[in-house]
């Protein structure tokens, strides 16, 4: 079977934590299983832009990026974070290729249309698959950072959730995973939902049940969904030892998302 993972937010920052995550996933694919690993690092690009004397702005969940916090997002994400998380995959017993969006043109971006203006964010407009299937080929992991070169020869910040949807249908994924520092989508009563519709979404964002980050993320739920990939997971950080378990056993963390 073939996986997408996607993992930001405290997992990135938690050495025990991240090393739980890596475990899991290498264990994936120990199992035989062909997996991609597709993170983010927004807290830590927010700390560098900091540093920086930057103040990061968000729209609707996505980062206002200019030409300097997109030159950080590169350095951020396609260095530390990556390097990181191949670094943790290794301590596991599991090779991983560290690579961006851009690189191969594995994904292609386009600047996203939005008013306001977001500067340099985009969203896949192409993928290759071919140097994914070859990293496969050759037992390891390739590790995916949420920037991609557009086909005007410019980097874009590409939403890592957005970029983990793109990965998971370009490559015919059986399954896609989110990763994530909440226990799964809250309802309306501050419950976790074990099970969630595509036709529910639009009612929880009307009365603002979800917002920020979450919104994206249920977007690339959706068109994970709608365009093939047979199992979407909203699943907490902290359970990512079940991740294995998702294919034979009843896993009731986190939160599964269905088209109807």
């Amino acid at each position: 079977m073939k996986f997408v993972v996607k993992l930001g937010g405290a997992a990135l920052e938690n050495p025990e934590l991240l090393h739980r995550c890596a475990r899991a996933i290498a264990e994936l694919a120990k199992d035989g299983h062909k997996v991609a690993l597709v993170h983010g690092g927004g807290v830590q690009l927010t700390r560098v832009l900091a540093q920086m004397g930057k103040t990061s702005e968000f729209v609707a969940g996505l980062r206002v990026t200019d030409a300097e916090t997109r030159d950080a997002a590169l350095m951020v994400l396609g260095g530390r974070v990556n390097k990181s998380l191949v670094a943790a995959l290794d301590k596991c017993g599991q090779a991983a290729m560290g690579l961006t969006g851009g690189d191969g043109h594995v994904f292609r971006a386009r600047k996203k249309k939005t008013t306001p203006d977001l500067g340099y964010v985009g969203e896949i407009a192409a993928t290759d698959t071919k140097w994914l299937d070859a990293i496969w080929t050759m037992g390891a992991i390739p590790v995916i950072s949420s920037i991609a070169l557009g086909f005007d020869g410019e980097y874009y910040n590409i939403n890592a959730d957005e970029m983990a949807s793109a990965c998971a249908v370009a490559t015919k994924a059986d399954a896609l995973v989110f990763l994530t520092d909440v226990p799964g989508v809250k309802g309306a009563d501050g419950n976790v939902m074990r099970w969630l519709s595509l036709k529910q979404i639009p009612e929880l964002e009307a009365q603002a049940v979800v917002s920020g980050g979450m919104l994206p993320k249920l977007n690339a739920c959706k068109e994970a969904l709608i365009h093939g990939v047979k199992r979407v997971r909203i699943l907490p950080a902290e359970s990512a030892s079940v991740l294995p378990d998702l294919i034979s056993s009843r896993v009731n963390d986190g939160t599964e998302v269905m088209v109807a």
